[in-house]
């Protein structure tokens, strides 16, 4: 206990002890031997009273003269603190008694020769024997002296009791012991005192060399100590001022160093800033640049995939369509990093059944997995979730694409577990594995572990980047595990659902698309060959089209038309100080705000979408899967 103590505490300790011990020893030394004194002195008063008793009742109890020894006896009684007394022969028959005998002491059965002392607390009993006085006669003449043997003890007559009180002696021992108290209450307060006093005279300088110490270990550089005292004191004062004047100065220098590092920094900081925007200036104009030409040979190629071809043109058609893909693949995979870095992305979340959509994503990667020479199975699950359908199909599908990448052999299994209130889905390969410090960075962007020479075939390695952030948009736990040549489990977490019968029942009752004839489109595209293949292809569906390059020019061929649209299909850039939203303002300002409008764009930059998003505008972006546009327009049209 005393390992936690201040010095001031140990000093006190070390003052305080000796002096309290010495002040209890002498007290109870000198209380002890006052009290035996005082006990001494009350014996021989009785002691006193009583024998004098007894020399005066010689003669009356020598006669049997009761009245003389009743008068002694009350003459006694007179006496402070007597109780009572009794005057007996040597027959043990009381002859005289006056005042009050303690009955809890009896008397003696016989005559004794000395003097007894009986105590029982409150009262001194003391047993007086009466004995003859001897004579001795010498009348002068004889010439023989008659004198008594002194070998002879004298008979014994009687004897005296007597009974004092030993109240006064209580009272006074009761005085001495708080006398002794207060003497060891003064020499502790005084101890006390002495006490504090030099502990101040020691403890005071460390504590100020413990506060300074403290105020330095804050920072405060700049203070020192006076001389404190002298010898280990003074050493230890001029130790700490030496200890401050060195930690300023290392700390000048640092501040120094990391003032010049941070001008470093933000140097450095600011050439990556303007390195990262020329960059990403870069990508967004290449990538629109790239995304036109891609938008109209995908409308191109899915017109001439209607027309009447031979074997060998069809061959040629579906390897182009199939190269385009993987080009629109990579870009679209650009695209929703783009749009999960600018937080655009608004997830609808609702309860839906997951078997369908697993058994979706494993039939659209079963063909692609045959091809390897793999197994790719799914277990059956009732389960329902909650979550956003098509994001979460986005994260499962490129969880079991990436599956597929990169097992060479064995079989790849999408499984169910549940744990409490949460559904488990797991992707497990029996792939090339993967290292534990690799496990984290496999999640960054274009990080591809297994294809240092980038083949095409294996994708720009966005695909996890994308599932960690759609992930962490949903709020879903994503884990992985694996060890090299073990193969790997990716697995979600979600929230188990009750199943909605409603939305079930609506699911079912789906639609296919319906016929698009007749629906008047107007489309505004600055590029005449993507305004030409999106003409052609609406054509090909049985839309009335009317293309322009800018709002006026449409609006002018509208009215001599007299054909007002029913949807308006519009580029983001066009030529002039005029985008694509303002081109559809000016439309629904003639034709109605409730104008349906949809906006394409190969422009992935966070501003576009930000504006987009709060136009509330249907949007696509470039390259624009037929597929994707036709599904759209049934949804505006062909629902019912």
């Amino acid at each position: 206990m005393m390992l936690g103590w201040g010095v001031r505490a140990r000093v006190m300790l070390v003052a305080v002890l000796p002096m309290l011990a010495l002040a209890i020893v002498l007290t109870v030394f000198y209380t002890s031997s006052r009290l035996a004194d005082l006990d001494e002195a009350h014996a021989a008063r009785g002691q006193a009273f009583a024998r004098q008793l007894a020399a005066a009742s010689e003669y009356a109890v020598f006669t049997g003269n009761r009245d003389t020894l009743r008068r002694l006896a009350g003459a006694i009684l007179a006496e402070s603190d007597v109780l009572g007394v009794t005057i007996v022969d040597r027959n043990g028959e009381s002859l005289a008694q006056s005042g009050r005998l303690d009955k809890g002491i009896g008397l003696p059965s016989g005559v004794l020769s000395g003097g007894q002392l009986v105590s029982t607390g409150i009262t001194l009993r003391v047993i007086e024997p009466i004995l003859p006085s001897t004579l001795d006669l010498d009348d002068g003449f004889a010439s023989v002296s008659h004198r008594s043997d002194p070998s002879r003890q004298p008979p014994v007559l009687g004897n005296v009791v007597l009974d004092i009180s030993r109240s006064r002696v209580e009272t006074k021992r009761l005085e001495l012991l708080f006398t002794g108290v207060g003497a060891v209450l003064l020499g502790l307060i005084g101890s006390l005192m002495l006490a504090s006093y030099m502990s101040r005279g020691v403890t005071g300088p460390i504590r100020q060399i413990a506060q300074a110490v403290k105020r330095i270990g804050r920072g405060d550089f700049s203070e020192r100590l006076p001389e404190i005292g002298g010898g280990s004191l003074n050493t230890l004062a001029q130790g700490v001022n030496e200890m401050a004047a060195q930690l300023a100065s290392a700390h000048e220098h640092m501040q120094r160093q990391v003032a010049e590092a941070t001008s470093e920094l933000r140097t450095r900081k600011e050439e990556a800033e303007r390195a990262n925007l020329s960059k990403s200036r870069f990508l967004a104009a290449a990538s629109h640049d790239l995304r036109q030409p891609m938008h109209a040979l995908g409308l191109f190629i899915a017109e001439l995939s209607q027309q009447k071809l031979d074997s060998g043109g069809r061959r040629l058609v579906e390897r182009i369509a199939a190269s385009a893909e993987a080009m629109e693949d990579l870009l679209d995979s650009l695209l929703d990093i783009s749009k999960l870095d600018a937080g655009v992305l608004q997830p609808t979340v609702r309860n839906f059944a997951l078997q369908p959509l697993i058994e979706r994503i494993t039939n659209e990667r079963r063909p692609s997995a045959t091809e390897r020479g793999l197994e790719l199975r799914a277990r059956l699950t009732e389960y329902w979730i909650r979550s956003d359908p098509v994001l979460f199909q986005r994260i499962l599908g490129n969880l079991v694409s990436n599956a597929v990448r990169y097992t060479h052999e064995g079989r790849i299994l999408v499984a169910c577990r549940r744990r409490g209130g949460r559904l488990r889905i797991e992707v497990r390969d029996s792939g090339v594995g993967i290292a534990p410090d690799a496990q984290e960075i496999i999640f960054q962007e274009f990080v591809q572990l297994e294809n240092p020479e980038r083949s095409r075939d294996k994708g720009l390695g966005l695909g996890l980047a994308i599932v960690r952030r759609l992930t962490d948009l949903l709020g879903h736990r994503l884990e992985v595990r694996s060890r090299p040549g073990c193969g790997s489990v990716f697995a979600v977490e979600v929230e188990i659902a009750q199943p909605d019968r409603t939305e079930e029942e609506e699911h079912a009752t789906q639609r296919e698309p319906g016929d698009l004839a007749g629906i008047r489109v107007a489309i505004i595209d600055d590029d005449s060959l993507a305004r030409a293949g999106m003409e052609s292809l609406l054509a090909s569906w049985d839309c009335e089209v009317v293309a322009a390059g800018d709002a006026a020019e449409l609006l002018e061929t509208l009215q001599r038309q007299a054909m007002p649209p029913q949807l308006v299909i519009s580029d983001f850039r066009l030529h002039g100080s005029t985008n694509g939203i303002e081109a559809i303002h000016s439309l629904r300002e003639r034709y109605g705000q409730t104008l349906p409008a949809v906006l394409i764009s190969g422009d992935t930059g966070p501003e576009m979408l930000r504006q987009a998003h709060a136009e509330r505008l249907l949007l696509l972006h470039k390259p624009v899967r037929p597929a994707r546009l036709r599904a759209l327009l049934n949804r505006l049209f062909g629902a019912e």
